[in-house]
């Protein structure tokens, strides 16, 4: 008997994993740096939430390369966060490609950015976490 599973991936949950070398590195990084404790710890995992959303950091012997936007995190004020992130030690990137350039602020304009849903636009600053990992932070312009 044949079932029709064409439900199956649109009815799932995504949750993003970033690899860790080191577990505990990353653990003080995610505390110091971004102000997040673990919601939930197993041996060589720590889940993270924010809002409604989570994330997980795994124990793992290979390393991400950090060329693109592993995880992004979405704000209602993108000045502020990076402001307190630097404050707290976060080093944002110098973005120069064709269409987005981060301004001296660090900050930069993404006209027509997808994940923006209902937006005309993004506001985007990117930065490694402590295993190489580039995170993003995003505010949609409306």
């Amino acid at each position: 008997m044949k079932t029709d599973n064409s439900d199956v991936l649109p009815g799932a949950r995504a949750v993003t994993r970033l690899p860790a070398r080191d577990l505990e590195r990353a653990r003080r990084f995610y505390a110091d740096r971004l102000g997040l404790t673990p919601v939930d710890e197993r041996p060589g995992g720590l889940l993270y939430r924010c809002g409604d959303t989570e994330f997980v950091v795994f124990q793992s012997a290979g390393a991400s390369p950090g060329t693109f936007t592993q995880m992004a995190l979405q704000v209602d004020d993108i000045e502020a966060a990076v402001s307190e992130l630097r404050r707290r030690g976060v080093v944002f990137e110098q973005v120069d490609l064709p269409g987005m350039r981060t301004r001296d602020d660090g900050i930069a304009e993404i006209e027509g950015n997808y994940p923006s849903k209902g937006a005309r636009g993004e506001r985007g600053a990117w930065f490694h976490d402590s295993e190489g990992n580039l995170l993003g932070i995003g505010q949609p312009v409306l």
